[in-house]
């Protein structure tokens, strides 16, 4: 697969034989009191689980095992609100590589913590825009390799693997609902379930005040840009989506809804409490989806939510 090409199955299939040995196949688990809540039995994909506690790990490792000696020999930068640079630093301390990430202000201070323990060099700076500006002239300036917190077709293979295990832990999956920020797990989990399965619906969620992919199709444009974003799910807050997951999410993305704040807050309280899941925000907005119903409860159709991470700062689990 060159650079430029989106992942097909065999990558996934690929990816998952070659991150096997240091990521988890998380759960996933039957929240039957959290069904009987909601009046929809639900499963949900636990990635809240998975080593440096998020999805993002697959698609670090999957980059990091695919780079070439050259991408790699003068060390690695991206730019994350907390995750993806989390799991970029623990795949790159595997390997002996060094890694400089960009977080705007405002980041999970557990996040910047965590990735400066994984031995990152952490650089917080401005709104998300400017973090940005910063990490393009840190590539520019030191010669370092970008690696995308989503738009980048291996980072998608890597994500891709949960709804290979999915697909196997669920084998009568109707439906599955997915957290959207730039796009890179809808797009891989969509890419490998319309493959194997293509009457499985996909479905993307959103925070309304962060509804980037929604923005950009309604404009049919990659580049259409929110001028604004407010959420508190902050692990779904890019500006701009990604050319490779904008053009793949029109091709395995049956739709996309937006939920509001405060169906993202009660969410997260449920899922803590009749799901028994310590998660972050960004990963209740599926659950939200079916709260709002935004997408309806359909008792007969198996539904899952991907749990998308569980990295969630102990003040914000407090005030909420």
């Amino acid at each position: 697969m060159s650079a430029a090409e989106p992942p097909d199955l065999a990558t996934i299939e690929a990816a998952e034989k070659r991150i096997r040995d240091i990521v988890l196949e998380t759960p996933s688990v039957c929240a039957f009191d959290l069904g009987e809540a909601i009046g929809q039995p639900l499963y949900l994909k636990a990635e809240n689980l998975q080593r440096t506690g998020s999805f993002k790990a697959r698609g670090a490792v999957n980059w990091i095992r695919t780079a070439g000696d050259e991408e790699l020999a003068k060390g690695l930068v991206t730019v994350s609100a907390g995750n993806h640079a989390v799991a970029l630093a623990w795949a790159a301390r595997a390997e002996g590589v060094s890694v400089t990430v960009v977080m705007p202000e405002g980041s999970s201070p557990a996040k910047i913590a965590t990735a400066h323990k994984l031995g990152a060099e952490v650089i917080v700076h401005g709104r998300i825009q400017e973090a940005v500006a910063l990490c393009q002239q840190l590539r520019k300036d030191k010669g370092l390799t970008l690696v995308h917190p989503y738009d980048d077709p291996r980072v998608m293979a890597g994500q891709g693997t949960v709804a290979l295990e999915l697909l196997r832990q669920v084998p009568d999956l109707d439906r599955v609902l997915c957290p959207i920020g730039g796009g890179g797990l809808i797009s891989g989990m969509g890419i490998a379930i319309k493959a194997l399965k293509p009457e499985v619906a996909v479905l993307g969620v959103e925070p309304e005040g962060a509804a980037t992919m929604r923005n950009a199709w309604d404009k049919g444009d990659h580049r259409a840009a929110l001028e604004e974003i407010r959420t508190i799910a902050v692990s779904l807050a890019p500006v701009i989506v990604g050319e490779h997951t904008y053009a793949t999410s029109r091709q395995v993305v049956d739709d996309i809804v937006t939920v509001g704040e405060a169906a993202i807050v009660e969410a997260t309280k449920l899922l803590v409490t009749k799901g028994r899941l310590y998660v972050e925000t960004g990963a209740a907005v599926a659950l939200a989806a079916l709260l709002e119903e935004r997408v309806a409860c359909l008792p007969e159709r198996v539904t899952a939510a991907v749990i998308t991470g569980g990295n969630m700062d102990v003040e914000q689990f407090c005030a909420l």
